[in-house]
């Protein structure tokens, strides 16, 4: 948080018109916020058709400059970018509805490289509408690492129950597994150590899942565990980091939900995934580590299968919000 500012300023990007990010915005928005000042990137159009579904009450306000929130904490302020189509049907994937989604992301990295904001709060985008508007990043994570010039930087999901942070995000399996190496090990190692170190957390239990059944039972199933993820987690040891592994994947889970560990260095996206959403995805958030921004999200995509029928649950959005203020203020101590 800059000098400048007593409360935190965050912006919410609107994510896929054509999915459930309208509509948990609205939800999540529509009481005024005591701990931030938030606004909204993306179209008044969509929010205000949301808003008439919902019954909210809350007045729509165009600002054409992140600053003017504070002027004016009453209605719910949008900041547009991006051109407006405003021809979108609920629950397809739509090309315009890509673009539209990305513009709002983009406009705010924007702001937040330029210290105008102070986290960025991102509602689901649709992958695969993105590809067919011809973005060439595969989601948030990998864009929000280009834009900022980022090489280190993993994704960690949390809930109330387990915290579990990713060594390879949105690529195929086959290739997840080519990813395993030293050096990405060791990397996602130390992003899990100082994402606790950031959440409040002074002396972090870094548990890291093996990568084969059993984590690999003495190489008998494997030697990526033996060779590969035991040495980095020497080498992460010896720079005083208490991380510890590699543990089956198959229990690790349980016994950082029982309390054994801080954070849970999964190998690949379904397999740090699955455990957490399975708990639930109502307290679900999703963080992007080692950023030179705070960024936060929900941990669930565009739900098309329910998007315009005003019964989606914004629980996830409002933990992410709440999160980028709890971690706003803890970069700012």
């Amino acid at each position: 948080m800059t000098p400048a500012r007593t409360r935190p300023l965050i912006a919410v990007t609107l994510g896929d018109p054509a999915g459930i990010g309208p509509e948990i915005v609205a939800k999540c928005l529509e009481t005024v916020p005591d701990a931030a000042d938030i606004f909204v990137v993306g179209h008044r159009y969509y929010l205000h058709d949301v808003q008439k579904a919902i019954r909210a009450h809350r007045p729509l306000k165009l600002i054409t400059q992140p600053e003017q929130v504070e002027q004016d904490r009453a209605s719910l302020c949008v900041l547009e970018a991006g051109k407006l189509e405003v021809h979108l049907s609920f629950g397809y994937v739509d090309v315009r509805a890509g673009r539209a989604s990305y513009a709002y992301v983009e406009r705010a990295i924007e702001l937040a490289l330029a210290r105008r904001i102070d986290a960025i709060v991102t509602a689901p985008i649709h992958k695969e509408a993105w590809q067919r508007a011809g973005i060439i990043y595969p989601g948030h994570t990998e864009l929000l690492a280009a834009k900022s010039g980022t090489d280190d930087f993993a994704m960690m999901l949390f809930n109330d129950e387990i915290r579990v942070i990713l060594v390879s995000i949105h690529v195929p399996l086959r290739e997840a597994v080519a990813m395993v190496t030293v050096d990405r090990e060791l990397k996602t190692i130390r992003l899990a150590h100082q994402a606790m170190r950031d959440m409040g957390i002074k002396n972090p239990r870094v548990a890291v899942a093996g990568l084969n059944p059993h984590a690999g039972d003495g190489s008998l199933f494997g030697t990526e565990d033996s060779q590969i993820i035991a040495p980095a987690i020497a080498q992460a040891r010896a720079e005083g980091i208490d991380a510890t592994g590699p543990w089956s994947g198959d229990t690790v889970f349980m016994q950082a939900r029982q309390g054994k560990f801080d954070i849970v260095v999964a190998q690949y996206h379904d397999q740090g995934l699955i455990p957490l959403k399975y708990l639930g995805l109502d307290k679900g958030v999703n963080v992007t580590v080692g950023l030179p921004f705070i960024r936060t999200s929900v941990d669930h995509g565009t739900a098309f299968d329910i998007a315009g029928q005003s019964v989606a649950d914004a629980s996830s959005l409002a933990c992410a919000i709440d999160q980028a203020i709890v971690m706003t203020h803890a970069r700012a101590t």
